[in-house]
């Protein structure tokens, strides 16, 4: 029997199957951080695909915070009904939805000052960034809470807080980049601090009944003295204990370079092992290209949900062809798509 046409069910919300089309920046907005009718037909056409989990490309808690001028945001009000649309159109399509929140610290783009644990640029060909002050940092807090508020009224089924990929959370997390001396440095504790306060006021805004997602980076893979997974274990544990339903796990973008091997698979034994140690659901991603190599992490108990990334972008129907193969028929909001799932490759 497929793994992949399985139901999850986080909190209230039930995934129809374990596929979930991860987050990437589409740099198709605006300045004013709002929805346009690109970001609608985007996700539309993978949420028709099957996916039973879309989560949207970043969006910028401050206008500062942003990774491009392009980004969506949700620092105002005036954001809330593009993104409502697009949860509507989602759920329309037949999938549930994921907001993503996240401030982009060290690797943004934007025109004007841009803000970090510590002034230490992302690369040499990147602007060096100020050190935020412990108000700012309190500033920030306050900016995921609020998006956070805003997020409840736009109807996505989960939201998901952005600390991996080397923006500002793992910015904090990481020795490498984070060289302060107050209770927001220096030792492990102190340099979870700032997420694990973001996490605990998100949660106490976002409903009860709906999942709360973090995304974090197992290990830094940017050279010596960084994170490893034995760290992000602890996290984890604090994370799970905050209301945390389901960590998201990755590796790397600490750096412009990535220190390994990287091959189809090559992020799954960092979900494997947290998953086992810490006993919360958990979803890989990391070159995933084949049904195959999907139903064989599910069927190991490696992860419980698999991120799809580029090969949804190449074609937003993979899932479809996933499903054929694996001779499921899955139920989809436009039945007649339905035929790509039968046993002719051409027919009518």
């Amino acid at each position: 029997m497929s793994q992949i046409f399985q139901p999850l069910p986080l909190r209230g919300v039930t995934l129809k199957n374990r596929i979930v089309m991860a987050p990437m920046l589409m740099y198709a907005g605006q300045e004013d951080g709002k929805v346009n009718n690109l970001h609608l037909a985007h996700y539309a056409a993978r949420a028709l695909g099957g996916v039973g989990l879309i989560t949207s490309e970043v969006v910028a808690v401050l206008p500062q915070g942003r990774i491009s001028h392009t980004d969506l945001g949700l620092w105002e009000d005036a954001q809330i009904a593009g993104l409502a649309r697009l949860a509507q159109m989602i759920r329309t399509c037949g999938a549930h939805s994921t907001l993503q929140l996240a401030h982009a610290g060290r690797k943004s783009m934007v025109q004007g000052p841009i803000v970090a644990p510590s002034a230490l640029p992302h690369s040499e060909q990147q602007r060096t960034p100020e050190a935020l002050t412990l108000a700012q940092i309190e500033t920030i807090v306050q900016a995921f809470a609020r998006a956070a508020e805003r997020a409840i009224d736009t109807g996505f089924d989960c939201l998901e807080i952005h600390a991996a990929h080397g923006y500002l959370l793992h910015e904090f997390l990481s020795p490498l980049s984070n060289h302060r001396t107050d209770r927001y440095g220096g030792s492990e504790e102190n340099r979870s601090r700032l997420l694990l306060e973001i996490v605990e006021v998100v949660r106490q805004v976002w409903p009860q009944d709906r999942p709360l997602i973090v995304r974090l980076s197992a290990e830094d893979k940017a050279g010596p003295g960084g994170n490893h997974v034995e760290v992000t274990e602890r996290l984890a544990v604090k994370l799970k204990s905050l209301g945390v339903d389901l960590l998201g796990i990755s590796a790397g973008g600490l750096s412009p370079t990535f220190e390994g091997e990287i091959v189809p698979g090559y992020q799954v034994p960092y979900a494997a092992r947290i998953r086992e140690q810490v006993c919360i659901a958990v979803g890989c991603n990391g070159s995933i290209t084949s049904g195959e190599l999907a139903e064989s992490i599910l069927f190991s108990g490696a992860a419980d949900l698999i991120y799809i990334g580029r090969e949804l972008l190449r074609n937003p129907f993979w899932l479809l062809d996933v499903a054929r193969r694996a001779g499921v028929e899955p139920a989809l909001a436009i039945p007649t798509y339905a035929r790509a799932t039968g046993p002719y490759v051409r027919g009518h």
